[in-house]
């Protein structure tokens, strides 16, 4: 039976962003006969625990991505619009698309966050971060094209450049990433050039805390440390970048300043919420922390907005008083479905309690066999952290065909130690033409 606001209009709920918190959101509004309109830039769910996968050839983007409308098909009082959200009028009750308006009775923004170069956009041009498909792919293609032009590559410095990865930022992206790398290097393309050997890549992790995993506990850390070390990876802590001009990374640790040359940097070291934060501030009065987060009431309102709610990476939370709770998936999922049950039981005349993060823990893979899980008593490392991962990430894949093909490619992986989606598309590169003939003239 259709809910109804206090005119006798079927409840309208909108929500901005087909992220997890969004989508969650949905689903769970979508069975309680409320009214639910779903706006995205993007016509899929993209799951980006395992976009770094994409960047290494290790799967495609149509087994992490979902589209949004076959997600939502079997939902009937739920529509998915693709648009693009400009502003916001609260005092209205209503969204600003590019491209027309939308007017709700309760609207939801959970539309995530971005890269975050700390002042420096201009470095995005050299070290692309890794948020997006195109940016997987943008990756993707950097990395192998480094190998194939150091094949054909006669000067060994240069050479060196393009075998040299610099990788910015340890938290779990930059731990994963370096570790993809490293595989890759060490097993994958070990014996498919003539000129090169992979195994000789330098793989460099810069970080500017004292470890790792700088969320994780010291002993997990250290073993994450140590599972990359032995895959190649070179490991810089208490070293911050101070300027990236075209291949070249500036350093500095302890005021020694040192020059990294690298034909693929790439960025993982922070993130920043999304421009619609500095829209609820500037139109709703709402507070923003310093990474441009909504700083959210108990139920993830807007304070003074009852019926606009901040999810996901776009929201600060903290619980009690306590550490805000980080941007991660299983935060948003959470949220998402504690809004939706708000959302219902306010429309009955019910009360809904302050929202209580479950934390089921913390989990990096590093490569084969080798992760690391903190579960809060329990801290695990190795085999046994690395399959808890793999079941933990499969169960989150929103659609049933996305899980049985990441799990098959995953076990072909496993055992035969080949990455298939290893191919570079787009244009012939200009900084490859002209190179000269290779060590063998070819």
């Amino acid at each position: 039976m259709p809910v109804t606001n206090e005119s006798g209009r079927e409840h309208h709920v909108v929500i901005l962003g087909g992220g997890f918190g969004g989508l969650y959101a949905s689903k769970a509004l979508s069975r309680s006969g409320i009214r639910v309109t779903l706006v995205d830039k993007r016509n899929f769910h993209l799951f980006q625990p395992l976009l770094y996968q994409v960047a290494a050839g290790w799967l495609s983007p149509g087994e992490i991505a979902s589209p949004l409308r076959m997600v939502l098909s079997r939902y009937k009082n739920t529509r998915v619009y693709q648009a693009e959200v400009t502003d916001i009028v609260p005092d209205e009750k209503a969204v600003v698309l590019r491209d027309g308006i939308i007017t709700y009775d309760t609207l939801i923004v959970a539309t995530g966050s971005s890269h975050h170069y700390f002042g420096h956009e201009e470095w995005a041009r050299s070290a692309p971060g890794l948020k997006t498909v195109e940016d997987a792919l943008e990756i993707r293609r950097k990395i192998l094209l480094s190998f194939e032009a150091a094949e054909r590559e006669p000067d060994p410095a240069i050479q060196k450049e393009w075998m040299t990865f610099l990788i910015i930022g340890a938290g779990p992206t930059g731990v994963e990433m370096a570790g993809t790398i490293g595989e890759l290097t060490r097993t994958t393309l070990k014996q498919d050039f003539r000129n090169i050997d992979t195994g000789k890549a330098e793989i460099i992790l810069v970080e500017g805390r004292g470890q790792v995993l700088p969320t994780y506990p010291r002993d997990l850390s250290e073993k994450a440390a140590e599972s990359l070390r032995r895959l190649g990876v070179t490991i810089r802590l208490d070293t911050m970048v101070t300027d990236i001009v075209g291949n070249t990374a500036v350093l500095s640790r302890d005021g020694v300043r040192e020059e990294i040359e690298s034909r693929t940097i790439l960025w993982t070291a922070g993130v920043k919420a999304s421009p619609l934060g500095r829209v609820l501030c500037n139109r709703a009065g709402a507070e923003l922390d310093s990474g441009g987060r909504v700083i959210v009431a108990p139920d993830l309102s807007i304070p003074g907005h009852p019926d606009i709610f901040v999810i996901g990476d776009l929201a600060n939370s903290s619980p009690e008083g306590g550490q805000p709770l980080p941007g991660v998936a299983a935060v948003a999922m959470q949220e998402g479905r504690y809004v939706a049950e708000l959302i219902r039981n306010r429309l009955s005349g019910k009360e809904t309690k302050p929202f209580r993060y479950v934390d089921k823990g913390s989990l990096a893979v590093i490569g084969r066999n080798a992760a690391v899980a903190d579960l809060g008593r329990i801290r695990l490392s190795g085999l046994l952290a690395w399959l808890i991962w793999a079941f933990v990430h499969i169960s989150y894949l929103i659609e049933f065909d996305s899980k049985v093909l990441v799990l098959f490619q995953w076990a072909w992986n496993y055992f035969t130690r080949k990455r298939g989606v290893r191919l570079i598309t787009g244009d012939y590169p200009s900084s490859l033409v002209g190179n000269k003939k290779g060590k063998n003239g070819d």
